[in-house]
Formats: structure tokens, C-alpha cells, sequence
């Protein structure tokens, strides 16, 4: 799936109610000819979906803008695991994030209970409702319709951490020792459904789990349900919690993982000739989106806007990619086609980027197949300092692009030493750039999201 993120004043203007005060993050584009052919952007207030906030959870932490200013900085998070003894483990390092609190966000009882991969979820998605000026049981959030508001945050692995103990308990202690909560916090869908059921949400509340593609397919899901008046706001991404032993054995037995065990803040290399596989990460990405008139009615903080997607499957293999691009190539233009968006227009593509022998070159080779001309686009890694997150992969990667768009800084990919010529995309290497985002693309697997 592909999605594409504008400035907010790309598109058609909608007039601001007076006294309105100025909107931070907005960028304006400039007039182009290859901008005045682009196909027509939807302009009723009804169906233009905007982002109002952002909240994660990640290895740099659980603020949005510490969290990009580690990225700028081009700072690792890479490093052991100390979570369990992998000493035995040909990988033995991680993203791995340290510290983690949920204070102030679920209770302590509660806390004790829940997998990772759902803690990940409510922190995350609490905090993107307190950018979007909706704290839970602020008065703002009183005012909100419940029924038409939704969730929809998905995860590749579910709760990991649960499942694998249960199953242990039930081959070490037999099956009365396992807990009456091993299903429900095992299950995918239950972040969405412990956050809606937290703070009220009673819109459309379910999971899609699609790997790596996870968060992106549930922005384009979320964002339909906006566009055909289903819902009004969607909290809507991914979250991810699979470092512990079952998780890095099963990506070991794959043989997907980089085994530079020696330099561990240097073995996320996308596009560099000497990559030798993906690092896994964890954590949570969510976005809080609204159709634009919803947003305006309740003088929300509109920080950029969604303006399509697409999916599709390019019916290949489980995990190689489409020597043609075909798959990756089609699922673009089909984005495009939905955004309204002219391929001239893009000039920055915040890549999946795994740093995998194959998927690095076959996801440039598919970009290629529609962005013709290189030379001003800028494309970077995320993964090459967080690593491969998984199922909240594209969640913090839209909140990366969104950051870009507000801040006019790209952030660096890092650990660019001895680069594929074949790439011929400015990868930003290794120290971040000053770019001016017109549109932009976060293209995962077979899913891409396009926002302004």
C-alpha cells in the first residue's frame, strides 16, 4: 500500500472561520506547470482528510520532536539486546527500546497485565490525542461524537510476549496455568479495542495485520472511512513489540537478519554494497486524522494532509520482491491517481528501505518505473537508525515525513559508506539536508501513503 502526505496548502483552500489563528506546520507549494496539470485533488471539507496529531513510542523515546531531532542528528538506536540472554543468537542486537513508562496513560494494574505491543498502542495513541488538542477527559474531548469516531491501529506480531509465555506455561505447568488473558492479549486486534474502549471511541475499531505494510494500510483504511462519512476522526497506525526470544529466532531461522554483531550501530545500511540484512526494532506510530471540516469546526491543530493511497499484492512470493517492480510500481501510480498528484510533483520519498540484499534495489527499481527524472526528489532510510519496526514500521515513518514537511529538514540515512551506484537518488547520506517538501511518499512493501 502507498500513501502520499502534502503541505495542507496544496490543495484546494477552504476558507478559515474568522478570527482563526494561523496553523502551525503549514507549507505552501509553489505554482508549477507540471503542478497545474496534476489530476484534481477532492475539495469538499467533508472528504479531505488532515492529520491534527501525532503521538509514539519508540527507541529515541515517547516525544515526537525529541524523536526527530535524534534522526536529524543521525543517532543510532541500535545496539544489544539485554531483554533476554541472546548470547546463543547469531543476531544479538536490536532496536530495542529502554525505559519505557506508561505513567499517566494506563493504570497500574492494567499495566502489569497487558503485552508490549499493547502498552506500545495506548501510550502512542493518548499522546497523539493530546497533540490534536483532545486530551482524554479533557472538555474538548467531551465535546467530540463518540459515534463517529474510531480506531484502527494494527501489528504484524500481536501480543508476542503473552502468546509465547502461555505456550510455555502450557507444555512447563500444563494448560490451568495459563492466564485467562492469553487470548485477548494475544489477538491483534485488541490495542484498537483496549484504546477505544478507554477513551470511548465508538466509530469503526478493528486491526489489519499485513507485516511490514501494517500501518499504512490502516491510514488508507482510516481515511476511507472518513472519506465515505463513515467517521468523522480515526486514530489510526501501528505498534510492534516482537524483540524477545521467539520473535529474533523466528527472523533468524529466515534468514533475514544482519549478523554484525561486531559494529552493531552501523549494521543498518540501506543501499550500501555491504549490507547483509534487516535490523528488527519495535514500538508504536499512530496519527490522528479528520475529514477538514471537522477539523476546522473544532479549531484543530492541522498539521499536514493525507491525500491518498492505494494497495495491492504483486502475487509473487512470500518475502522476495518482483525483480520487474511491478508490484511496488503499480501500487504508485495507482496512489498517485488517487491523491491527484502528478509524479513531477513528488520531490520526497521516505523509502521502506530494509537494508536487505534484494528489497533495497527492487524497491528503487519500482520507484524508478515512475519517477523518471531523480535528480529532485530526495529519498532517505528511517530504518537505517531505528531499525525495521515491523508492523509500526509505517507509522513511524509518516510521523518521520510529517516532520520533513513541517520542519523543511530531511534526516539523514545513515551509515552510507560504500553506496549502490544503481540507486541514483539523493539518499541524503549520512548527514541531514535542508529540502522544502512539495509531496511526499512512504511507500512499504505494497502499500503507500501520500501526504502534503
Amino acid at each position: 500500500m502507498q500513501s502520499l502526505l502534502l503541505p495542507t496548502a496544496a490543495a484546494a483552500p477552504v476558507a478559515a472561520p474568522r478570527g482563526r489563528r494561523n496553523l502551525p506546520g503549514r507549507l505552501s507549494v509553489r505554482a508549477s506547470a507540471t503542478a497545474a496539470a496534476a489530476p484534481r485533488r477532492e475539495t469538499d471539507p467533508k472528504k479531505r482528510v488532515v492529520i491534527t496529531g501525532m503521538g509514539l513510542v519508540s527507541v529515541f523515546g515517547n516525544d515526537v520532536d525529541a524523536y526527530y531531532d535524534r534522526l536529524l542528528a543521525g543517532e543510532s538506536g541500535i545496539g544489544p539486546i539485554d531483554r533476554f540472554d541472546a548470547s546463543k543468537f547469531p543476531t544479538r542486537f536490536a532496536g530495542q527500546i529502554r525505559g519505557f513508562s506508561s505513567e499517566g496513560y494506563i493504570d497500574g494494574k492494567n499495566d502489569r497485565r497487558l503485552d508490549d505491543c499493547l502498552r506500545y498502542c495506548i501510550v502512542s495513541g493518548k499522546k497523539a490525542l493530546e497533540a490534536a488538542g483532545i486530551a482524554h477527559a479533557s472538555k474538548p474531548m467531551e465535546k467530540i461524537d463518540k459515534t463517529r469516531a474510531g480506531v484502527l491501529v494494527g501489528t504484524g506480531m500481536g501480543g508476542l510476549t503473552v502468546f509465547s509465555d502461555g505456550v510455555q506455561n502450557l507444555i512447563e505447568k500444563g494448560y490451568r496455568k495459563i492466564t485467562p488473558f492469553f487470548i485477548p492479549y494475544a489477538i491483534t486486534n485488541m490495542g484498537s479495542a483496549l484504546l477505544g474502549m478507554d477513551i470511548g471511541f465508538m466509530g469503526p475499531n478493528y486491526s489489519i495485520s499485513t507485516a511490514c505494510a501494517t500501518s499504512n494500510y490502516c491510514f488508507y483504511a482510516a481515511a476511507n472511512h472518513i472519506r465515505r462519512g463513515e467517521a468523522e476522526i480515526m486514530i489510526a497506525g501501528g505498534t510492534e513489540a516482537a524483540i524477545i526470544p521467539i520473535g529474533v529466532g523466528g527472523f533468524v531461522a529466515c534468514r533475514a537478519l544482519s549478523q554484525r554483531n561486531d559494529d552493531p550501530k552501523t549494521a543498518s545500511r540501506p543501499w550500501d554494497k555491504d549490507r547483509d540484512g534487516f535490523v528488527m526494532g519495535e514500538g508504536a506510530g499512530v496519527l490522528v486524522m479528520e475529514s477538514l471540516e471537522h477539523a476546522m469546526k473544532r479549531d484543530a491543530p492541522i498539521i499536514a494532509e493525507y491525500l491518498g493511497g492505494a494497495v495491492n499484492c504483486d502475487a509473487y512470493h512470500m518475502t522476495d520482491p518482483r525483480s520487474d517492480g511491478l508490484g511496488v510500481s503499480s501500487c504508485i501510480k495507482q496512489s498517485l491517481e488517487d491523491a491527484g498528484v502528478a509524479p513531477e510533483e513528488v520531490n520526497y520519498i521516505n523509502a521502506h528501505a530494509t537494508s536487505t540484499l534484494a528489497g533495497d534495489l527492487a524497491e528503487v527499481n519500482a520507484i524508478k518505473q515512475v519517477f523518471k527524472d531523480p535528480s529532485g526528489i530526495k529519498i532517505n532510510a528511517t530504518k537505517s537508525m531505528i531499525g525495521h519496526c515491523l508492523g509500526a514500521a509505517g507509522g513511524l515513518e509518516a510521523i518521520a515525513t510529517v516532520k520533513a514537511i513541517t520542519t523543511g529538514w530531511v534526516h539523514p540515512s545513515i551509515n552510507q559508506f560504500n553506496p549502490e551506484e544503481a540507486v541514483e537518488f539523493d539518499t541524503v547520506p549520512n548527514v541531514k539536508k535542508q529540502h522544502e517538501v512539495n509531496v511526499s511518499q512512504i511507500p512499504l512493501d505494497l502499500e503507500v501513503t501520500i501526504l502534503s
